[in-house]
């Protein structure tokens, strides 16, 4: 996964044509090394046409605001197309579970 800042991360948002997932955490947050761990695993699992990026939510304030994030980790799963606000995700269990919220945004 690439870490983006949040003027990097608001021009990915924007762009259409793949489906996006956005995994927002902090450095220092132990939940987050895991889910991140999971992310990394899923990421190896799924086509090509899906993009996973990560964001240091200390430094997206603008991006806190805009899509409310209340906790972290969390994970914001766009669709290809962009014409709807992204899922949010806060309960990271497992690979599969991550998978699941990451493939169901078509649905």
């Amino acid at each position: 996964m690439k870490e983006l800042n949040e003027r990097e991360l608001l021009e990915a948002i924007g762009r259409s044509g793949a489906h996006l997932a956005v995994f927002l955490e902090t450095p220092f947050c132990g939940t987050c090394k895991a889910a991140r761990r999971m992310l990394d695993v899923a990421g190896h699992l799924l086509p090509r046409d899906y993009e996973l990026i990560t964001g240091n939510i200390n430094l997206l304030p603008g991006i806190v605001r805009q899509y409310r994030i209340a906790s972290v980790p969390a994970l914001l799963v766009f669709n290809a197309e962009r014409d709807r606000p992204p899922r949010i995700h806060y309960a990271l269990a497992s690979v599969e579970r991550v998978l699941e919220y990451i493939r169901s945004v078509n649905r």
